[in-house]
């Protein structure tokens, strides 16, 4: 078991903790013309980020380790911030997607770690992850009208 890697599952479990109550803010504070669109996707992801969690930390019992299970702890380690509270219908849309670039990276740290420990189930586990953020990433930006070359 490398230290290392617990420490970034750990970043994941407390990332994907921190969306998915900003998720939930999200779904329940949205309003305005693309409600009915929106309300539903945000529900989507944070069903999403609930089984990323779980499957992260789970993996880290596997591991041997100890998944971060407090809210502070989940603040401090997470790579994105909570909501703010005020934002616009667009706004939480831009924030998910530039979420989701922070969430990624350490995905992508993650997945380097667990391939360079030999730990391909990690590896393959936050690689499937990736490829699934990715994905809502660009239906989000294209959302926005945004072009994602």
């Amino acid at each position: 078991m490398s230290a290392e890697l617990i420490k970034e599952l750990n970043t994941q479990v407390s990332s994907w903790s921190v969306m998915y109550t900003k998720l939930h803010n999200y779904h329940w504070y949205v309003k305005g013309k693309q409600f009915f669109t929106l309300h539903a996707k945000f529900e989507e992801l944070y069903d999403e980020a609930t089984q990323h969690m779980d499957d992260i930390a789970e993996r880290i019992l596997t591991l041997g380790g100890k998944p971060t299970a407090k809210m502070t702890e989940h603040l401090s380690e997470a790579v994105i911030k909570e909501a703010s509270g005020n934002e616009k219908a667009e706004e939480m849309v831009a924030a998910i997607v530039s979420d989701f670039d922070e969430i990624m990276k350490s995905l992508k740290n993650g997945m380097k770690l667990a391939g360079d420990a030999g730990d391909f189930m990690t590896e393959d586990l936050l690689n499937a992850i990736y490829q699934s953020v990715e994905k809502h990433q660009w239906m989000l930006n294209a959302f926005l009208g945004e072009d994602n070359n």
